[in-house]
């Protein structure tokens, strides 16, 4: 498909929102006057002059024009996007829930609209403006709502600290997050943890300095539980001797793997104030396992839960994923039904997504990644329907580029067991210091502006341990921004 842009610069959404209807085809996009050697058979352009704009199909099939006035020039982009959704949703019979929002965060978009013009006249906007489905109107709202509650604990000074682990015991077939398998880089453990309690300590220092407060510690990855039970208590007590935890509302580490949890770690977790874990079997069916690259068994998910019950876990989560290979609409609601007979406090439901590096995204095409959207439709309207009628509540939701459908991730949890961690990253609201390769810290403006800046980390191991005098020097950087953002 080629995308060409007539007096208006929105290639990010426009073209997002092309690979939202077709998520395995090449799209490329052209300026005016943009002439490709190989033109596809498929041409779009988008055009927009003196108010109104227009979108032109060029298919094997003939040519058609649709175009529309704007109020005024701010609204040209969504304009654009609406002409272009009604043409694709034509072409390709394909209808997304989320109509033309293609951002990650769409309960952000829902906050801002309704501290704008009040949440029913939100509601309506995204229903009418940006083409929402009623169902997931009603799913943003429901979030928004249980989200605010988790955000009014934040402190004025209050901040995260995120600390990663890219090291995995196997690489998933749907995964492109920069982890690597243990088998392949067991040597780079020791001298990663090095790097990453000095990198610690620099962030803690940062804190002290800002004088901001630990609201909440979240260990991810990867798999942190990777680490040796000795590893995992050196890092810990890095985090505990670098910053102060009496305000933390919560400790989350990430056991997502079954097959790296045992009672010794779990024990170190405990006895070092870690207060949440994530045991994410991501299905409950073990053909299903062995197609997505997990070598673990649903026999060892049900023993690692077990054993996290007994050192001590009061508040678990656990990981399915909508749409995955050989599952089926049956397989995953059993998988839901499985989960739910553990009484886990939290359960966070994901949308497989098509990353471009990931196996699965090689093997896919578009037929099929469309089918396996709408059978992810199916499943996601099953697990909603039924975490909510056990009295679990949506309190933060996000989406991801290439997800199946065009669908989301939803995390769902009992009452009083919400992770602030997740709700201040999808908000945005919280400074978030960042320690690990590929991690990224945030820095938020404390005037309540919303002003933001990143700062990252070197994604690979190799190179975070090697460049590591000027991962140390980026967290100075911290500094600065907020030096700046009190100007």
């Amino acid at each position: 498909m080629d995308l060409f842009l007539e007096n208006n610069d929105y290639h990010y959404e426009l073209e997002k929102l092309c690979r939202l209807f077709y998520p395995m085809q090449r799209i490329r996009v052209f300026e005016k006057g943009a002439a490709p050697a190989d033109p596809d058979p498929m041409c779009i352009t988008a055009h927009f002059r003196d108010g109104t704009a227009s979108v032109t199909f060029q298919t094997p099939q003939g040519t058609s024009v649709s175009e529309s006035s704007c109020e005024d020039a701010s609204d040209a982009e969504r304009t654009l996007a609406v002409l272009l959704w009604r043409f694709l949703q034509k072409e390709s019979g394909f209808t997304p829930q989320w109509g033309i929002l293609t951002g990650i965060r769409p309960v952000k978009l829902l906050r801002r609209l309704a501290e704008r013009f009040g949440e029913a006249e939100a509601a309506g906007r995204l229903l009418e403006d940006y083409l929402v489905s009623p169902q997931k109107v009603a799913l943003a709202r429901e979030t928004l709502h249980n989200e605010s509650a988790v955000l009014s604990k934040e402190k004025e000074n209050g901040c995260s600290v995120y600390v990663g682990i890219p090291f995995c015991p196997t690489r998933c077939a749907y995964c492109s997050f920069v982890s690597t398998t243990v088998e392949k880089t067991m040597r780079l453990i020791p001298a990663y943890l090095d790097c990453l309690c000095r990198e610690i300590a620099a962030a803690g220092a940062v804190a002290k300095d800002l004088g901001l407060s630990v609201q909440s510690v979240y260990i991810g990855g990867g798999t942190p539980t990777t680490l040796s039970a000795s590893q995992l208590s050196r890092l810990l007590a890095a985090i505990r001797c670098a910053f102060d935890l009496s305000a933390c509302l919560e400790y989350t580490v990430e056991a997502g793997r079954p097959d790296t949890v045992t009672r010794e770690k779990l024990q170190v977790l405990h006895e070092n104030g870690v207060t949440r874990v994530s045991i994410n079997p991501q299905t409950m069916h073990d053909d299903v396992l062995e197609a997505i690259g997990r070598r673990h068994t649903t026999a060892q998910t049900l023993a690692a839960f077990a054993l996290a019950r007994e050192a001590g876990f009061q508040n678990i989560n656990m990981d399915l994923i909508a749409g995955l290979p050989r599952d089926t609409y049956e397989g995953f609601c059993d998988s839901v039904r499985q989960v739910l007979a553990l009484s886990p406090e939290s359960v966070t439901v994901h949308t497989l997504a098509l990353k471009r590096a990931s196996r699965i995204y090689q093997e896919h095409e578009e037929k099929a990644a469309r089918l396996s959207g709408a059978v992810a439709t199916d499943m996601l309207r099953f697990a909603d329907q039924t975490l909510l009628a056990e009295g679990f509540l949506p309190y933060y939701l996000y989406r991801q580029s290439r997800i199946l459908g065009g669908l989301e991730n939803v995390g769902f949890a009992k009452p009083g067991n919400e992770n602030f961690y997740n709700t201040v990253i999808m908000d945005e609201s919280q400074t978030i210091l960042a320690c690990g390769a590929g991690a990224g810290t945030k820095v938020v403006a404390p005037d309540g502006s919303g002003r933001l800046k990143r700062v990252f980390n070197f994604k690979y191991p190799y190179e975070y341990i090697h460049r590591h005098e000027e991962v140390l020097a980026r967290k100075e950087q911290v500094r600065e921004l907020y030096a700046a953002f009190c100007r």
